[in-house]
């Protein structure tokens, strides 16, 4: 399998590493900064190529860019009649999303969205859990994501919400996506109704921004998210706690560490933007290509579907509704 990944900041890294893990042929890379791209192609033993030579060379297309460029690349990799892989959210907009999803079914490629969650083990442990009923009939849902912000530098995107969406859609929208994934599995319906809020819109000019959003599922359950880049660098923290009526399920990242310091004084060497902490000692981002990889291989289902992502985006964009009108948005 022939491999060509766009974007290679850090997460492109990751995807790079994931992907000569699963032993597939890294034939190209394109970014904007030449200069780095050839340095990250010689690591990988790769080529750097114009957009054209890339899909002519390769089989599978990663994209690892920012989010406003997802759609134009998804669409080009389609009409290639390439396969896709693309950093969540999908898009920056539901139009925008489901023009990718129409493209890739009209194009007869598969779409894959990299909601990385989906591939830890602790979080893949409580969906096998509540999928064999073992807590009964979902009651309440918590998801927690804390982060630092990302580095304030002019090439950061991220701080840009025009462009990343902010907390709400490129952090939070993971656990969107969970509270869909458990939701389903547990029979709880769709979500119904949506509301948020948010530090930042208390204190505009806060350095960082805390959002709580509280989602009501079709029948009766509740679910409360917590997204934070409020940490100091080189501070990631996630966790859940699901109940139900038989029993509750937790977990936090850091349970593994008896010491904790969480707020030390200076931390150095951080990354701009954080990854979550793995304690497990199986990486979720190599998990998450090698079933890319086998699905493709085999022709079998993704875990994570098009239609997943597309719904997770849609309540993103409802809390984001929310925060900024104040009020609770039905779906």
């Amino acid at each position: 399998m022939k491999v060509g990944v766009i974007g290679l900041g850090l997460m492109g890294q990751v995807h790079l590493a994931a992907w000569t893990a699963a032993d597939a042929t890294i034939a190209a890379v394109l970014d904007r900064n030449e200069v780095h791209a050839k340095k990250i192609a010689q690591q990988f033993s790769s080529q750097v190529c114009s957009l054209e030579q890339l899909l002519e060379t390769v089989d599978v297309v990663d994209i690892c860019l920012p989010t406003p460029h997802h759609l134009e690349y998804t669409l080009a990799a389609a009409k290639a009649g390439k396969h896709v892989v693309c950093e969540k959210p999908t898009a920056l907009t539901l139009a925008d999303a489901q023009a990718m999803l129409e493209a890739c079914e009209t194009a007869k490629v598969r779409l894959f969205i990299a909601h990385v969650v989906r591939f830890f083990p602790q979080y893949q442990a409580a969906a096998n859990s509540l999928a064999r009923g073992e807590i009964g009939s979902l009651g309440a849902l918590r998801l927690k994501r804390n982060a630092y912000q990302p580095a304030k530098d002019e090439d950061n995107w991220f701080l840009d919400e025009s462009r990343s969406g902010g907390v709400v859609l490129d952090l939070m929208v993971h656990d969107f996506d969970v509270a869909n994934w458990w939701a389903a599995l547990t029979h709880a319906g769709r979500v119904t109704r949506v509301f948020a809020r948010s530090s930042r819109a208390l204190h505009p000019q806060a350095k960082g921004d805390l959002v709580l959003a509280t989602l009501r599922f079709e029948h009766g359950a509740v679910a409360h998210l917590e997204g934070a880049w409020a940490y100091p660098p080189g501070f990631f923290r996630t966790g859940f706690d699901v109940a139900g009526t038989e029993g509750v399920l937790e977990w936090r990242s850091d349970d593994s560490n008896p010491v904790q310091n969480f707020f030390p004084a200076q931390q150095t060497g951080v990354a701009a933007v954080g990854l979550p902490v793995v304690s497990s000692g199986t990486d979720p981002y190599h998990l998450q290509i090698a079933h890319v990889k086998h699905a493709l291989e085999h022709e079998l289902p993704f875990a994570v579907t098009p239609s997943d992502a597309l719904e997770a985006l849609r309540l993103g964009l409802a809390a984001r509704e929310s925060l900024q009108t104040g009020k609770v948005v039905s779906l």
